[in-house]
């Protein structure tokens, strides 16, 4: 079917108003929300969607959230049809979710005398506990039973009204009720903004010039990925890698990968990969999905609109009951932040095959995920909090690697340390750039970085890490990154590990480098 290439004046605007929409968003969410996750390290993601669902825009959040959302908008859409005021939320993996502490609410935009809505908003926040086994939320699982309360669609505000007795429910499975409360309110916020710049547009440029410009914007994207598609070349790019084990067993997991490009279409085809496993890095089809958007994403020049139309030419392919598709009842805490990375690092080892001067080597290729909670006697009160560590970047044919950033499927800050001491009976004692933990090479891997907690209560802590058997690979001749290293008073921690601390212990994080990309002395 032939496509109107429409106006460039127009496609430039309107991509802008509605990836601002996203922006703002957003910002509504991170200014109201309570937690420090959120307001802190801004661990979320808003969208808006079209009136059949299709992605028109995103916000610059995180990568992982952004590409799953619309499986979760579509399992929405699926169960309710959304009237003005309603604001379905879900986290179940096994309706588009990531893992249960991720929440996503959507909303039904309505324009006057609208009985359907014109458009959608979403917005998918992390919850620093959602209760379960272990404060945090991400615990050492074998079944998603364990890892908090799993909500499928449901309506928390119906017509304007929010659902108490739904809210009570959700309230009482977590430790930190207060602050489970205040992140729900901010995100349902963040949806209202998004439903009255969307109504202020409709109202100044009227509804059939902005299903035009929408329209032609996920076309517009569509064509700059087909033209990105011809420019590699055609064949079969096969790559494995593997997460250092499941947190249960100490085998290796494979994740394995056949990119085909054929002219301006690309099929990823995940056969091979490991069986779904005990332990809790299950991922699910959304976030295969999603880290394959973000591969093909990256290989774009210049800052194409990020909407449906990109993954029109791209088809997923992942065996169900696998480790990138896994069915009920998987553990999954662990798919969304370790998996993902892992199949973000295989994707582009495959890609590096075809086009080897654009493809980085290997990031630190694990979120180094750190939850932990107790009882805060200063504060009178529960505590329970959960971060994402950052590492290395990989080197590539461009020059050397970052160090100390969050790369790939992650795209939060790092928490100051004020706000850390400020909320929470914790000191941090180090924080400092791993010195030389990059690859070596032509061009060197980024360094990682070392933290160190001072834990001034005595508290439950879960560790979900990785690469700590193996360092995120180099590529062209350069050598691989540092790997991991994870200890408690001096004594070595395994990387998936659960474990209770007393007041003065200190435990340090010691996150991997980047790989290096040529040979190192050319």
């Amino acid at each position: 079917m032939k496509r109107a290439a429409g106006n460039p004046a127009d496609l430039e605007v309107f991509r802008n108003l509605f990836v601002s929409i996203a922006e703002e968003m957003g910002t509504v969410l991170r200014r109201t929300a309570f937690s420090a996750n959120i307001k802190e390290r801004r661990d979320y993601s808003c969208a808006v969607y079209t009136a059949d669902g299709r992605t028109l825009a995103m916000g610059d959040h995180m990568p992982v959230h952004l590409g799953a959302m619309p499986l979760s908008v579509e399992h929405v859409l699926r169960q309710f049809r959304l009237e003005p005021g309603d604001v379905a939320i879900v986290n179940d993996p096994f309706c588009g979710g990531t893992h249960l502490p991720d929440i996503t609410a959507v909303s039904g935009v309505f324009l006057p005398g609208s009985k359907k809505p014109e458009f959608y908003v979403s917005n998918r926040a992390h919850h620093a506990d959602v209760g379960g086994m272990s404060p945090g939320s991400m615990p050492l699982a074998r079944e998603i039973y364990q890892e908090g309360i799993r909500v499928p669609p449901v309506l928390l505000v119906r017509r304007g009204e929010m659902q108490r007795d739904l809210l009570r429910i959700l309230l009482a499975n977590v430790r930190t009720p207060q602050e489970r409360e205040g992140d729900l309110l901010a995100q349902m916020m963040a949806n209202r903004r998004g439903e009255v710049r969307l109504r202020e547009i409709v109202e100044r440029y009227g509804i059939a010039r902005v299903r035009r410009s929408a329209a032609a914007l996920m076309d517009y994207s569509e064509r700059i990925m087909r033209v990105t598609l011809r420019g590699i070349p055609d064949g079969q790019y096969r790559f494995e890698d593997f997460l250092d084990s499941d947190g249960v067993t100490a085998e290796p997991v494979r994740i394995a990968v056949s990119v085909r490009i054929s002219g301006d279409e690309a099929e990823v085809d995940f056969a091979g990969s490991s069986a779904q496993v005990s332990g809790s890095v299950n991922a699910n089809y959304a976030i295969a999905v999603s880290a394959t958007m973000y591969c093909f994403r990256c290989l774009m020049a210049g800052d194409v609109p990020y909407n449906a139309g990109l993954m029109r030419p791209i088809r997923v392919l992942a065996p169900e009951q696998s480790v990138v598709n896994a069915g009920l009842p998987a553990a999954m805490a662990a798919g969304n932040v370790e998996t993902s990375q892992r199949i973000t690092d295989t994707i582009l080892g495959a890609l590096a095959r075809a086009v080897p001067e654009r493809i980085p080597a290997a990031s630190s290729g694990t979120m180094n995920n750190l939850s932990f909670g107790g009882w805060d006697s200063l504060r009178k009160r529960p505590f329970a909090y959960y971060e994402t560590i950052c590492g290395g970047m990989g080197a590539s044919a461009a020059g050397p690697g970052r160090a100390a950033t969050h790369s790939h499927m992650t795209n939060s800050w790092n928490t100051p340390v004020e706000a850390f001491e400020h909320s929470y009976p914790v000191r941090i004692a180090t924080y400092k750039i791993r010195s030389k933990s990059g690859g070596a090479g032509k061009f060197t891997g980024g360094d990682g970085v070392v933290r160190e907690w001072e834990f001034l209560e005595p508290a439950e802590v879960t560790l979900l890490a990785d690469r700590r058997a193996r360092g995120p690979y180099g590529l062209a001749g350069g050598e691989a990154g540092t790997q991991g290293k994870d200890s408690l008073d001096g004594k070595r921690l395994a990387a998936k590990s659960r474990f209770e601390v007393k007041r003065g212990q200190k435990l340090r994080i010691e996150t991997p480098g980047g790989g290096g990309w040529g040979a190192p002395g050319r």
